[in-house]
């Protein structure tokens, strides 16, 4: 998401609008919960194997 679309002004005019505005932040909030794109690999924690992909990050 851009970060234009978040840092953008909005006038909410009408005690419906606003509560209804009020209602969807609640249940963005409530529902914050996503499933990734993408399966998640396991961490790598043996520093050989660390170096070996760092490694070739640099060539």
């Amino acid at each position: 998401m851009a970060t234009s679309s978040i840092l953008t002004s909005v006038k909410i005019t009408g005690p419906k609008k606003i509560e209804s505005f009020i209602k969807a932040l609640d249940a963005s909030a409530d529902d914050s919960k996503r499933d990734p794109s993408a399966p998640v690999s396991c961490q790598m924690t043996n520093i050989d194997e660390i170096r070996r992909l760092m490694s070739k990050r640099v060539r």
